[in-house]
Parts: C-alpha cells; sequence; structure tokens
C-alpha cells in the first residue's frame, strides 16, 4: 500500500500491473492518512460475519398490545430513528465514490456500513408502522442538525462527527431503548442496531486516532468541527419535545406521576451517560480532559 495512490491507477486492483495510458479517474480520496485504518479488514470481515435479516432476526409476529399514548410514543422515536439512520446512510455512501479503490478495505467497510443503516431504516419503520398507518414527528432543528452532517466536504470530519460523535451517542440512546422497550420487536430492532453501531463508532475512532498519530495538527480541526456546528445550529431547538416526552413514558411505562418521575430521571441520566461516553472518546482522541468536556457540551442536542 502507497501513501499517496495516483489517479492514473484507476479501478485497477492493487498490485495489479497497469498499462501505461490508463485513464485517470476524478478519486478526491486519494492519501493514506485521510482514510485508512489498520482495523479496516478486521472490521469488514466481522461485518460481514455480523450480517442478520430483518424477517428473521425480528419477532415480527410477538403478539402484544400496548396503550396508545405508548405505541405513539415508539412510533415516535421510530421516526425520529429513521431520519438520522437514513444521515448515517447518505454520509458514508457519498464518500464511497470518492474513495481510490486503493484502499478497497475501507471502501468495502464503509458500503457494509451504508447496507446495516439501510437494514436499520427497513426495520425502524416496519415497528413503526406496525400498528399505525403513518409515522410521527420530523423537526426543523431536527433536520437542520443532520444536514449539517450530510452537507460537511472532509471525510476524517465526517467521521469524527458522525462516528465518534453521532453515532457513539446514539449507541447509548438504542441500549437505553432495548432496556426499557415495551414490547419486544422495539426492543429486538433497537439491540440489533447498537450492535451494528458499536462497528461504526469503532472504524470512526481506529481511523482517527492512526491519522492523528500522524498529524497531530489535525486535533485542532477536529475541534474547529465542533464549534462551527454547535454555531450554526445554536439557534435551533435541538431534541424535539414530542422525542423527549416519548422517551420518558417508554422509560415510565404509564402516565403514574410516580413512574413518570422516575423515567424522567432515568432520561437525565441517559443524557449524563452520554456525555460520559462522549468524553471518553475524545479522551481516546488525544483531547484533554477539559477540551474533552467542553467539545462534548457543544455536542448537538438533537443527539446526532
Amino acid at each position: 500500500m502507497v501513501a499517496h495512490a495516483p489517479r492514473r491507477w484507476g479501478l485497477a486492483a492493487r498490485g495489479a500491473t497497469i498499462e501505461s495510458g490508463s485513464p485517470e479517474f476524478d478519486f478526491h480520496l486519494v492519501d493514506k492518512i485521510d482514510v485508512w485504518s489498520d482495523d479496516a479488514a478486521r472490521l469488514y470481515a466481522q461485518a460481514v460475519a455480523a450480517q442478520w435479516d430483518p424477517k428473521t432476526a425480528i419477532p415480527w409476529d410477538a403478539k402484544f398490545e400496548l396503550d396508545d399514548d405508548v405505541e405513539d410514543a415508539v412510533v415516535q422515536i421510530m421516526t425520529y430513528l429513521i431520519e438520522n439512520e437514513t444521515a448515517a446512510l447518505i454520509v458514508p455512501s457519498r464518500f464511497i465514490a470518492q474513495l481510490h479503490p486503493h484502499f478497497r478495505e475501507v471502501m468495502q467497510l464503509l458500503a457494509v456500513q451504508a447496507a446495516d443503516e439501510a437494514r436499520h431504516i427497513d426495520v425502524f419503520t416496519r415497528r413503526g408502522l406496525l400498528k399505525r398507518d403513518r409515522l410521527g414527528f420530523s423537526t426543523v432543528g431536527g433536520q437542520a442538525s443532520l444536514k449539517t452532517l450530510v452537507d460537511e466536504p472532509e471525510f476524517a470530519i465526517a467521521s469524527f462527527l458522525l462516528s465518534v460523535l453521532g453515532e457513539g451517542t446514539f449507541l447509548s440512546l438504542l441500549w437505553f431503548i432495548e432496556r426499557y422497550a415495551p414490547d419486544p420487536v422495539t426492543a429486538a430492532v433497537a439491540k440489533l442496531a447498537a450492535q451494528d453501531e458499536g462497528r461504526h463508532v469503532a472504524f470512526g475512532i481506529a481511523h482517527l486516532t492512526q491519522h492523528l498519530n500522524s498529524d497531530s495538527g489535525f486535533r485542532p480541526r477536529l475541534a474547529d468541527a465542533v464549534h462551527r456546528r454547535h454555531d450554526a445550529l445554536q439557534h435551533t431547538v435541538g431534541l424535539n419535545a414530542e422525542v423527549f416526552d416519548a422517551l420518558v413514558l417508554i422509560a415510565a411505562g404509564s402516565w403514574n406521576p410516580e413512574d413518570l418521575r422516575r423515567g424522567h430521571q432515568r432520561v437525565m441520566e441517559l443524557t449524563q451517560e452520554m456525555d460520559q461516553g462522549r468524553q471518553r472518546r475524545l479522551r481516546r482522541l488525544g483531547f484533554s480532559e477539559e477540551e474533552a468536556a467542553e467539545l462534548s457540551r457543544l455536542h448537538t442536542r438533537n443527539f446526532m
């Protein structure tokens, strides 16, 4: 493997003998430092082995009946998950076409990652419409938050914002939903999605760790990206009230005031767990405790 892959190598397999005069391809990601992780091949193999079939892995035929308000809460959460997972599909898909095939393990891993997100969108949609004929509410603030991810032009920074911060935060959310799910289908879709997201986070951390080991001067640019995103979203509401209330209700299990207090406390503990997880990941990337705390605080209130 080379540090810089010439565009004239085109689609040739790494290690092939390339006839002179081959056309140049318009790949933008041609430098190893910008995309590579030594863990890419291992994570790709793990991802392929861990693929699951939505038809058989989810107990769609499980018998359950929820109170209307609880079912509506689940539908709202699924609606929120769908749009966030759509952003998580678009971001790696956009960079696959820009990546030089010389770094094929990364290209393959991003392709599987996009397939994971497509499957998550499928199962979240099916759960949302399992007992309802329409999905829930999507907000301006939520869309604005996700647009900053979709619009980020640089692969390493997009990976940092999406995988290390966003999907890392989402891991806590998915495990929370699995823990307090009011029915077996909701629990299953959250658990399986969380297992996939763990690989996405692992690649983001591995790639950025390797990048920073070669260029520690890149770290301030990551911090700047968090600040820029925060500034762009400072006038938005953040997590919409419908999703927050839905999380409180499923954590409470009922409208009983004592249960609601307990549900609210559980959601507050979730946000603290999210913050602690972001800080741990940021420290792994070499940020000081103070820097990690500040950057975590500036992360979008919309979680992703």
